[in-house]
């Protein structure tokens, strides 16, 4: 186990591979964990890293740390210490945010987002999100009981509870996604179709995307994409990381396995 002291509170993570950095940042359930084969994949042609956020994981517990501009100001201490220049980010769910949030701040240091089951609007995250009580009923709701996405969770009962309410009531997603697409730094929404927790962008939403920004939606996918359909997944991720900077993800849709309706 990898940690690092910022803000005299020790973060952990976890780092595979060589090459040009992506940092992987884990949504509201479980933490760096479910990470880890989409970590190897990337780690043979980059250096990846996986963290856990404040009150995640094997983070520290600060419950002052747990808004969304504290998880960036996280990020941005980490990327410091580790003297990470220009990177990219994958980011899930919270970890979606927080990567756009950070792009909207700090465009220059961000090469491309992949951004998997963001609530990119106001009301796009469902109501059960802000009514949890028990980490492990949320776990058992948003997984749907699969056996292999459970297992990849086996750290998602050490997150403080505050620290998924606090980001969930932040009522900042709209407003942090519009930043960022503002910023027109390339970005990548990937939605799993069967999400419980956070819905698709419809066309109208779409609409909105800057000329940088494309959607691909995962048929088979929940919230774990990642999990759900790794070997495609996975494809996508090393597609996308191998564009050349400044290039529009909507370049994927020239193959026809990421084929999909776009705006």
């Amino acid at each position: 186990m990898s940690v690092v002291l910022l803000d005299e509170a020790i973060v952990h993570y976890e780092v595979l591979g060589k090459g040009r950095p992506v940092i992987f940042l884990h949504s509201w359930i479980g933490s760096w964990q479910y990470w880890i084969s989409a970590m190897q994949v990337a780690s043979t042609s980059f250096r990846a890293y996986a963290l856990d956020l404040w009150g995640f994981g094997d983070t520290t517990h600060k419950t002052t740390h747990y808004t969304i501009d504290q998880q960036v100001a996280l990020l941005r201490a980490f990327l410091k210490e580790m003297g990470i220049g220009k990177v990219a980010l994958v980011g899930h769910g919270l970890g979606a945010l927080v990567a756009l949030d950070y792009t909207s701040k700090y465009s220059d240091e961000v090469d491309r987002i992949m951004a998997i089951n963001c609530p990119v609007k106001s009301g796009m995250l469902h109501e059960k999100m802000r009514k949890i009580s028990t980490i492990a009923g949320l776990v058992e709701w948003i997984s749907g009981s699969a056996p292999n996405v459970q297992a990849a969770l086996g750290d998602a009962t050490k997150a403080d509870l505050s620290a998924i309410a606090t980001t969930v009531n932040g009522g900042r997603a709209g407003e942090i996604f519009t930043k960022a697409n503002r910023q027109h730094t390339p970005c990548l929404l990937v939605n799993g179709r069967n999400d419980p927790a956070v819905s698709v962008p419809d066309i109208h939403q779409i609409s909105d995307f800057s000329h940088l920004s494309h959607q691909i939606v995962l048929e088979k996918s929940g919230h774990f994409p990642m999990i759900d359909d790794a070997a495609k997944f996975n494809r996508l991720l090393t597609d996308f990381l191998a564009l050349d900077s400044g290039l529009s993800p909507s370049e994927l849709q020239l193959k026809d396995e990421w084929r999909r309706r776009v705006r």
